[in-house]
């Protein structure tokens, strides 16, 4: 737990101190909050007055104790901030919005056969006027900023997408995405990595408060990851760290290279098995995806993709230490399920002799992570002690 600091000049930082504490313990007394930050009572009570004032807490009823004064407990105002995330992805758009809790309020989604910035853009200001209709004027004006999520380096992705894609998302290799959704709109706009958002969305609001130290993946069109160390998500310099997508499944060998686990593990592969037998593909996403008439497609991509986590949770226990891999993902939760189930089985096939075998759980957000994460961005720079919660990357 952070602590604050009596000394003058402190004030925002002690603000995000207090707000941060109440958010971790829930509500509290101002004597109890006092110390658990080691602020002083008169600091904490001017503190609280202003925070209550700019709407951020709100009083709970007294509570009566056996001895001194009924305490009035202390929480957040779910109404005293909102904010927005955008999540790019590769087969469509999310926008959704998060009160001060960063429990979700409202969500659209917009589909695409693949992510062409002539169509995306224009949802994304679609998205964005939809939304302040649905939350009123008020709560827009308490609205602190948008959090933008997408996967980097989006026009290198044409070759998985297939021919009839790559001319359009080749156009991303010019297009500057956070500054063309900063012309949209007056609000404040941040950018992270969608996967760095989902594992962040998991840390803060998931396993994260209960787990020290983990190796996130997320299933979705293309499988991705984050890193997560004694309470602080990883990225390294250029925002690689937990990029298992990218990581071999397989020995090198002179005549060929070995697949990546993106192509072993991702959603691509059961889609384009399904459109091909002319079902949809968006079936992944949906929990139909188990009834038996699809198990021809399922039992095979289940038995490849659990075979190839499997081999990296083994390789990452030998890197980074793990308490527990968290699998979660945009696909059908019991497909999600039944890949977790299935690579806990292969698991049991390496030897982690002299390493801590990790938990393999399922993650608590499910499949708007990414843009959940993408919306607590906002309001962790401006209300939470760590401003730099994500780093800036650069998303070419």
């Amino acid at each position: 737990m952070m602590r604050g600091s009596n000394h003058n000049g402190m004030r925002q930082f002690n603000e995000r101190i207090v707000l941060q504490a109440i958010r971790h313990h829930g509500a509290i007394a101002k004597a109890d909050l006092a110390r658990l930050t080691q602020l002083s009572t008169q600091t904490v009570a001017i503190i609280v007055s202003r925070l209550e004032a700019d709407g951020l807490l709100i009083k709970q009823d007294r509570v009566r104790g056996k001895i001194g004064q009924p305490s009035v407990p202390l929480s957040l105002n779910p109404e005293g901030a909102f904010s927005l995330g955008l999540q790019v992805g590769r087969r469509s758009l999310e926008v959704l919005v998060s009160d001060f809790l960063g429990q979700p309020r409202h969500r659209l989604d917009f589909h695409y056969p693949y992510p062409d910035p002539e169509v995306v853009l224009p949802h994304i200001q679609q998205g964005l006027t939809k939304m302040r209709e649905l939350m009123g004027e008020e709560a827009w004006a308490r609205t602190v900023g948008i959090g933008l999520t997408a996967p980097l380096s989006m026009h290198k992705w044409a070759d998985l997408l297939g021919d009839e894609a790559a001319l359009v998302l080749q156009r991303w290799e010019t297009i500057d995405l956070p500054a063309a959704v900063q012309a949209l709109t007056d609000l404040p706009v941040e950018f992270a990595k969608d996967t760095t958002a989902a594992c962040m969305a998991e840390m803060l609001q998931g396993h994260g408060r209960s787990v020290n130290s983990y190796l996130y993946v997320f299933v979705g069109t293309f499988v991705g990851g984050g890193v997560v160390l004694a309470g602080h998500i990883m990225q390294g310099t250029r925002g690689n760290a937990g990029a298992i997508g990218s990581m071999p499944i397989g020995m090198g060998q002179e005549a060929s290279k070995p697949p990546q686990l993106l192509q072993l593990a991702s959603g691509w592969q059961l889609e384009q098995a399904l459109e091909q037998a002319g079902f949809d593909p968006q079936l992944v996403h949906q929990d139909q995806i188990m009834d038996e008439a699809y198990a021809a497609f399922t039992t095979p991509w289940l038995a490849q993709a659990s075979r190839a986590l499997a081999m990296t949770v083994a390789s990452a226990a030998a890197l980074m230490d793990l308490d527990a891999v968290v699998i979660d993902g945009s696909l059908g939760r019991s497909l999600i399920k039944a890949l977790i189930e299935a690579t806990r089985a292969n698991l049991q096939h390496y030897n982690l002799e002299g390493l801590h075998a990790p938990s393999v759980m399922a993650g608590q957000i499910g499949a708007h992570a990414r843009a959940l994460g993408g919306s607590l961005l906002p309001l962790h720079k401006q209300f939470f002690p760590v401003k730099e919660i994500f780093l800036k990357q650069d998303i070419v």
